[in-house]
């Protein structure tokens, strides 16, 4: 097998999320630089900065893509960014990841 044939493959990890397993996928570079874009924009209220949060979950897992953002928002806030954090750790950036 040759690199490129591994172009496009997903690797993922179950984590906790609500007291259930979920499946989340590494990030591709892609995926990194649309979001590092996206974050770019977050204005002072902090708006954008959800919009960033569900689009980092949306590109992580597949079965959150047609979640409504009315939907997002019925989660805990909490609980949403906990994943968000663990999605980035997962995918090699964030705090935790510039350590390593």
């Amino acid at each position: 097998m040759s690199m490129r044939d591994l172009i496009g493959r997903r690797v993922s990890k179950k984590v906790k999320f609500l007291d259930e397993q979920i499946t989340i996928h590494k990030l591709t570079v892609d995926e990194v630089l649309t979001l590092q874009e996206a974050g770019k924009t977050i204005d002072e209220e902090g708006n954008q900065g959800l919009l960033v949060l569900r689009k980092i979950i949306r590109a992580s897992i597949p079965e959150a893509e047609d979640i409504t953002d009315e939907e997002f928002n019925k989660f805990p806030m909490a609980d949403l960014a906990a994943l968000s954090t663990e999605i980035m750790k997962y995918s090699g950036i964030g705090e935790e990841a510039k350590g390593k």
